[in-house]
């Protein structure tokens, strides 16, 4: 059995299980649930984004329902791994997991989550109307799933999308975005760039780190056919449909700011904001900034868009979270994280969450009138979310040390210090080394990714 039908049985399995609850009970069934758990304390790590700042916001009437106290902390992207894992692996006080895409199989293969299906046998603590299905089936497989089993359930969840300045791109003589990267880099680019005037068409966040690994390095393989890995799982870099990709983002360059290799989210966003370039390439996430005037310049002028399609396709980039119930929690922790995670997540509350600026992982929500209308970014997000590719990064445990091979190496492909062809060798020998120490050339892991 594949594992993706795997998925799909067990998450079957589960609405089967809480389908036998009494509808009436819906209403209250948090509040009822939570009785016993007065008083119980959780905690986990945030980021210091919209999708966290907006369950903040709705946080006050899950602890007014449930008498359960949530307790987080706000740490950077680049330390929440870390912090999670040293408070796993020395039995913290952590009862709640938040796992990005790429860390679902260490966490996972680890056992420092509890899987969903035995959370939700105890029907005393499971929402009537969990609905699994409801999840675009894309992101629960790529952010909740490991191996079969679903751990977390989708929370901050981002598409890559095209960003841009409808009012700059009409000064240019185009009434709507490109709709593939060879007319993003032949037609429109040339067009948008003004170097004397420190206008420019494009700017890709590279920063050196995950940013370079996930959001620039990884956005220029699969749209050109291309891949980090091959089904063997040795290095794919050198083929010609990732030589082809990784080549097309060299070219890019000259159409975006000086220094653009230092640029991370915030600066990417806010270039786009201040109106220095026409168009990034961003996640869904980032639209309430750039719709805020209090941080953007655009108003009326900020359009959305799906990601441009490659010779391959449109195969955007995918990012996001999952929030899961920690293995070390006790026994009531447990109880009460699977509570707020199933609130969090909810189809209950996913109107409120998206109008606070987050982005609900629910399909249900996108087709609410008031929601389509209200949001750009929704249809185009939607329509990246019918298909993609769950390893758009890798998901096993290996890919934070490869990431960091990725990121020195693919930033210095970028700044002309190592040529494509040398820097792809470079990476494809130093991952293989890693991929070999982790037993999958010796048949010791399963090649799952």
């Amino acid at each position: 059995m594949n594992r993706a039908l795997r998925i799909c049985v067990s998450v079957a399995a589960i609405a089967v299980a809480t389908a036998t609850m009494p509808v009436a009970a819906f209403a209250d069934w948090l509040a009822d649930a939570a009785k016993p758990l007065k008083g119980t304390e959780i905690s986990g790590v945030f980021l210091d984004r919209p999708g966290y700042r907006a369950i903040i916001k709705l946080l006050p009437e899950f602890e007014k329902r449930t008498g359960i106290k949530v307790n987080y902390e706000i740490v950077p992207y680049e330390n929440a791994r870390e912090k999670q894992v040293l408070n796993f692996t020395s039995r913290g006080d952590t009862t709640m997991a938040l796992v990005d895409l790429v860390w679902i199989g260490e966490f996972a293969e680890n056992g420092w989550l509890v899987p969903v299906d035995e959370l939700a046998k105890d029907k005393s603590i499971t929402d009537p109307n969990l609905n699994l299905p409801g999840f675009f089936p894309l992101l629960l497989t790529a952010f909740g799933s490991w191996g079969g089993t679903t751990y977390g359930l989708p929370f901050d969840n981002y598409s890559g999308l095209l960003f841009y300045n409808s009012c700059k791109l009409k000064e240019a003589g185009f009434d709507k975005p490109p709709a593939t990267w060879a007319e993003f880099k032949d037609v429109y680019a040339p067009k948008l760039t003004d170097a004397s005037k420190n206008q420019y068409a494009y700017a890709l966040q590279s920063r050196r780190g995950e940013t370079q690994s996930a959001d620039s390095f990884m956005r220029f393989l699969w749209p050109f056919g291309g891949s980090l890995l091959n089904k063997e799982f040795k290095s794919n870099l050198m083929s010609k449909e990732s030589q082809a990709g990784l080549n097309f983002r060299q070219e890019l360059l000259k159409y975006q700011p000086p220094g653009v290799v230092s640029f991370d989210h915030a600066e990417a966003v806010n270039a786009l904001a201040q109106g220095q370039v026409a168009m990034i390439t961003e996640w869904s996430a980032f639209y309430s900034t750039l719709a805020d005037p209090a941080t953007s310049k655009l108003g009326d002028c900020l359009a959305v868009a799906p990601e441009p399609a490659g010779p391959a396709g449109r195969l955007p980039a995918l990012g996001g979270f999952s929030l899961a119930v920690a293995a070390q929690a006790t026994p009531e922790q447990q109880k009460a994280t699977w509570l707020f995670i199933q609130w969090a997540t909810s189809e209950e509350i996913a109107k409120a969450y998206v109008e606070a600026g987050g982005v609900s992982g629910r399909m249900a929500v996108y087709k609410d009138p008031e929601i389509a209308a209200k949001y750009k970014f929704v249809a185009p997000m939607v329509a990246s979310w019918q298909a993609g590719v769950p390893e758009y990064r890798p998901r096993f445990p290996a890919w934070p040390a490869i990431s960091e091979i990725v990121a020195e190496w693919g930033s210095k492909m970028e700044l002309g210090e190592v040529s494509v062809e040398a820097g792809s060798k470079e990476i494809g020998t130093r991952m293989e080394t890693i991929l070999g120490k982790e037993g999958y050339y010796d048949g010791k892991k399963k090649l799952l990714q």
